[in-house]
């Protein structure tokens, strides 16, 4: 390749490198401590170098550090738009801890940090439906298709707090839904404990309640996995419109 042609494609590849280099930070998976940072540079590097002569991307008429600035917030958004779906499996596993007792069982979590036990099963189930559904392929072909619709420069940081507030709100919601089956039997079963407790208060209600909310959380756990497959496998289905979304949101 001439040297004139290689001045000329070296803007756009340093941009597209940037974006990637956010996304993948982000990215299920990618983003794993488990991951090695230099895997992560090498993976953004090839895929700057491979999208740079076959992306039509532009570059706005700007101050590169304002450019750079927005290409930021932008990495940040569509990355936390296909993640945010792992975000609300985390929290799920939280609520799901602290209903059935088992919040003081923590480890470490490569996806999340600090983590209970029932988060790092969901988070694993989620990365395998994630993968499965070929989600993975949508993130890809969307985030390809941002350079065309999204030239650098041009993102619109007004739209930024509200695709966060959106995103936050949906977040807590999916939380909720995937959490519910375990919270509705908990307290059930906390009422029925109660009731037994006024009928024998010389029980140890602590010791003997806390085996049965173990069981009865694991139990229901494993009951709802298909009907959770499926409402994982919807939610992952819609994340490609959800990125889309945001691409509008932010567009200048």
């Amino acid at each position: 390749m001439p040297t004139d042609e290689i001045a000329k494609q070296l803007p756009n590849f340093l941009f597209i490198l940037l974006r990637a280099g956010i996304v993948l930070t982000l990215l299920p998976f990618f983003s794993s401590r488990n991951f090695p940072a230099k895997f992560r540079i090498g993976v953004a590097v090839a895929i700057a170098v491979v999208l740079t002569p076959i992306v039509d991307f532009q570059v706005a008429d700007a101050p590169t550090a304002v450019i750079v600035m927005r290409e930021i917030m932008f990495g940040l958004a569509f990355g936390l738009a296909a993640r945010f779906i792992f975000f609300a499996v985390d929290m799920a596993g939280q609520i799901m801890s602290s209903a059935t007792g088992m919040s003081a069982a923590s480890t470490f979590n490569p996806e999340m940090g600090p983590s209970t036990d029932i988060s790092q099963i969901l988070s694993i189930f989620a990365t395998l439906i994630f993968l499965a559904t070929d989600t993975h392929h949508d993130v890809i072909a969307v985030f390809v298709k941002s350079y065309e619709l999204l030239p650098a420069g041009t993102v619109n940081v007004a739209g930024l707090l509200n695709t966060g507030m959106a995103l936050a709100g949906k977040t807590f919601v999916i939380a909720l839904k995937i959490s519910a089956p375990v919270v509705i039997i908990m307290l059930i079963t906390n009422i029925l404990m109660g009731f037994i407790y006024k009928a024998v208060p010389q029980m140890n209600i602590f010791f003997v309640g806390q085996p049965v909310y173990i069981f009865l959380g694991l139990l229901t756990m494993m009951l709802s996995l298909p009907v959770l497959a499926h409402v994982m496998g919807g939610y992952f289905g819609g994340i490609k419109d959800e990125m889309g979304r945001v691409i509008f949101l932010m567009k200048g």
